[in-house]
């Protein structure tokens, strides 16, 4: 293999990092890695939370609608189902179903996917219930489709991103969610599972390199960022984190989750994956750069790839603003249609919680295009030197 053209896969033909340059990232990397397995060790919920309210031992099934029939109790308009038992308590067979009625009630029809809960005995015979549709299907088949949409695109790169999307939502499921509901800290654990996340996803996605590592420690100190102001404005503006129906519930059956926590949490965890993407552009950006232009500085890296960054930031930022302010336009339309001044509006906590996101969000994004840049941007010159040297060193031997 000629001098100057080995490389690390993925590295692109800017040569094998120098010695000095791998010590530093694993210098970086090391206790990054070590301090994620730490946290995850010492906030690992342990036990079954046991929770007694109204609900919470209820039992679930999935049914198929296979005739409407009268209903037996005497109410007017009650409707009831003939329903296949597909899952959950009394399947597989057939028995009766609750089906709601009144104004505003879901239209169920024959042969529709419900979901049911199991009402036990009744003096009419209708031990179930329907509590809503089963969309299990239709969601398998939309993630199917974007599944085979990344492999088409992505090919080999695609299955390592799809892998740590897996990991990702286990990690969620199997630590994130119950560590919460214990009672830890929601920022903690948020730090913890970004963190790891962070590791999995952009080494598996994008390959052990050098500048899949610069783009994971733009990545952190973005977080860092974020979760320190999410906590100075949530402090600031005083949250109370009771502002819907989940977060009100979760009061009441566990007190020990910290509300105004879970905001950062869900804060911190919501920018990684615009975090990720901008990171790993800035860093592949200097990279190209670097790759095309053998006399390529430091300096000038930073410069050319920060007018990529600009660009980026400002359709990142306003793309991530919109999402939020999406998430509030049906509640924003009641608003309108009480005629509240913008400013009282926007004051609403509903309101003011996605504004917040936004708005740190957006910052952590600003502040992770300059960082992101300069640490590549560095590490690149480095790599352009070292280039340079080995294709320089046959014409000093003859």
């Amino acid at each position: 293999m000629g001098a100057g053209h080995s490389h690390v896969p993925g590295d692109s033909s800017l040569g094998p990092a120098p010695h000095r340059v791998r010590v530093v990232v694993a210098l970086v990397v090391g206790p990054l890695v070590l301090a994620t397995l730490v946290g995850l060790w010492v906030l690992w919920p342990t036990g079954d939370l046991e929770i007694t309210t109204p609900g919470a031992d209820v039992q679930r099934g999935t049914a198929k609608v296979e005739a409407l029939v009268p209903c037996a109790r005497d109410s007017d308009g009650c409707r009831a189902a003939e329903v296949e038992l597909l899952s959950g308590p009394g399947a597989p067979g057939t028995d009766r179903a609750i089906l709601p009625y009144g104004p505003g009630a879901p239209q169920v029809e024959v042969g529709d996917r419900i979901i049911v809960s199991y009402v036990g005995d009744s003096p009419d015979g209708e031990r179930y219930a329907f509590q809503d549709f089963d969309r299990g299907p239709p969601l398998l088949t939309l993630t199917v489709l974007f599944a085979v949409g990344v492999l088409l695109l992505s090919r080999w790169r695609g299955i390592g991103s799809l892998v740590s999307l897996a990991a990702t939502l286990v990690l969620i499921a199997v630590f994130t969610l119950p560590a919460i509901m214990a009672g830890s800290s929601p920022l903690l654990v948020a730090i913890v599972t970004a963190s790891a996340s962070m590791v999995v996803t952009l080494y598996l996605s994008h390959g052990f390199t050098v500048r899949t590592t610069v783009a994971m420690l733009g990545t952190l100190v973005s977080l860092v960022l974020i979760g320190g102001i999410g906590w100075v404005f949530t402090t600031v503006v005083r949250f109370t984190g009771q502002v819907d129906e989940g977060s009100q519930y979760i009061a009441t059956i566990a007190a020990q989750v910290d509300l105004r926590g879970l905001l950062l949490a869900g804060l911190v965890i919501g920018a990684l994956g615009v975090l990720d993407d901008v990171t790993v552009t800035q860093t592949w950006a200097v990279w190209e750069l670097a790759d095309v232009d053998p006399e390529a500085t430091a300096r000038g890296l930073f410069v050319r790839a920060m007018r990529i960054g600009r660009s980026h930031v400002a359709s990142t930022v306003n793309t991530l603003v919109l999402a939020y302010v999406g998430a509030t336009l049906p509640l924003m339309l009641v608003f309108s249609a009480l005629q509240l001044p913008f400013g009282i509006a926007v004051s609403q906590e509903v309101v003011a919680q996605e504004v917040v996101r936004g708005l740190v969000g957006g910052l952590g994004i600003i502040a992770a295009v300059p960082v992101t840049t300069a640490v590549a941007a560095l590490v690149a010159g480095v790599l352009v030197r070292e280039r340079g040297a080995a294709q320089r060193a046959p014409s000093h031997r003859a």
